[in-house]
């Protein structure tokens, strides 16, 4: 019913025209109305005709997207035209060269071009969210403050502080690189010095210019032994008498100290004979818990007196208030006491000020004896082999040759241990690498022995 009223108010209007000669002003006006009731959804869709209005509407879209508009506010120059009839031919044209002919031709659009060219004169709907400015309110109240500011001559603070800065005194040029071939540039020395950088440590560390400042604990050796030690001179191929029985005197100190650990070990293993089972000792453990003895029933009637004594509980009396009181003033005359008795040593310390002094100088030397001895062992301690792994390290044998194995020429002379052996140890000795040990090899399938016929036939 509403759709079918507004189809008449807009079709009634004098400057609405309608296109489409299809609808017929006589269907606008319906015979008998049929009774239905509309009171319910269901029947809102099924009885309504909004048929006119749509057609209304599409004939408004037509007009839009053909014309740019209505018809009706459109004005009488745009829709009509005089029209004279055809122009008199005062003169027959030249005509036209085949040059311009095609040239002609050839400006015009092609057809799959026209064909996709937009043909509606409706403007596209407008980006409401392209011309929004995030906080657009506050940022126009600033303007409008600013501006108010600025009519009464007063200047905001920011801009004081930009006045207020210094300028930057920008002096130092672009350093110019010279070209290879210019004879007159200066000598790069290569094991020079290197040059310092003079620009910003910030810039050169973003912009990947600048190396990574080495830590100064990779710079500290592990050890301060050197890499090769020296050989004592008691090791020469002919050494002097003295040096040559120093040398054997640490050799020998060496293995009479592995002797006392080995005989340590075996006495620790022995077997003490007082442990060793007799005849007596076998008796004793087989009879033991078979006999009984006798202190057994002795022990039984002393258990149940001890029984009977445990059994009462003794039980305090409450104490009285007087005996509350009388402890009350005890612990305060106590307290007064040992607090008199701080106080009169606290004087009597004013009468102690040189054997004060005197053990405080003594302190002060025993902490300065031992932070030498401190800082003294940590500097013998560089020069000890770390514990870097599960084993320890353990020093190589000494070569030394004894006396009657001394050679008097260097091609008489035996060689003695191995040069890589001794390489290994330094570097274990030095804290490069932790102590090792030869791997064990575990053969998992025991070895068999197989007599061949040939051997057999040999044997």
């Amino acid at each position: 019913m509403a759709a079918r009223m507004l189809k008449r108010v807009a079709s009634s209007q004098q400057g609405f025209l309608n296109l489409k000669s299809t609808s017929d002003s006589a269907n606008l006006i319906s015979g008998r109305r049929k009774r239905v009731n509309k009171n319910k959804k269901k029947n809102w869709h099924k009885h309504s005709d909004v048929h006119d209005v749509e057609e209304f509407l599409q004939d408004v879209r037509h007009q839009e997207r053909t014309t740019g508009g209505l018809l009706s506010e459109k004005p009488d120059d745009s829709l009509f035209f005089l029209d004279l009839g055809q122009p008199k031919k005062a003169e027959q044209k030249a005509a036209p060269l085949e040059g311009k002919r095609r040239k002609g031709r050839a400006s015009r659009p092609l057809r799959i071009d026209l064909i996709l060219q937009h043909d509606s004169l409706v403007p596209p709907p407008k980006d409401v969210l392209a011309f929004q400015q995030p906080n657009a309110k506050k940022l126009r109240r600033i303007a409008q403050k600013a501006e108010q500011l600025a009519a009464k001559g007063v200047v905001p603070r920011r801009q004081k502080q930009l006045l207020n800065r210094r300028p930057v005194e920008r002096t130092a040029k672009k350093a110019v690189t010279e070209a290879n071939n210019n004879p007159d540039r200066d000598y790069y020395d290569m094991w020079g010095q290197e040059t310092t950088n003079t620009a910003d440590p910030w810039y050169l560390q973003q912009t990947g210019k600048s190396r990574v400042k080495r830590p100064e604990k990779l710079n500290v050796k592990p050890s301060v032994l050197p890499a090769v030690e020296v050989i004592a001179p008691g090791g020469s191929y002919n050494p002097d008498f003295f040096s040559h029985q120093s040398l054997l005197q640490e050799a020998h100190e060496v293995e009479v100290k592995k002797k006392k650990e080995e005989d340590k070990i075996q006495r620790q293993l022995a077997v003490n004979r007082e442990d060793t089972a007799t005849e007596e000792t076998v008796l004793r453990e087989q009879v033991e818990g078979l006999v009984e003895e006798e202190n057994e029933e002795a022990a039984a009637p002393n258990d149940e007196e001890g029984d009977v004594t445990v059994g009462g509980i003794t039980r305090s009396d409450k104490k009285t208030e007087r005996q509350r009181k009388r402890e009350r003033a005890e612990k305060i005359k106590e307290q007064r006491r040992l607090a008199g008795r701080r106080h009169i040593d606290q004087r009597q310390q004013l009468f102690q000020l040189r054997s004060i002094k005197a053990s405080i100088k003594q302190q002060d030397q025993k902490t300065k004896a031992k932070r030498k001895q401190r800082k003294a062992n940590q500097e013998a301690q560089k020069a000890q082999p770390r514990r870097l792994g599960k084993l320890k390290f353990q020093s190589q044998d000494l070569e030394v040759k004894l006396s009657d194995e001394l050679a008097g020429s260097l091609r008489q002379l035996k060689p003695e241990g191995s040069v890589l052996k001794d390489r290994f140890k330094s570097l274990q000795k030095r804290n490069l690498i932790e102590p090792r040990e030869r791997a064990k090899f575990k053969r998992r399938l025991k070895v068999k022995y197989q007599e061949k016929r040939a051997f057999r036939e040999i044997t």
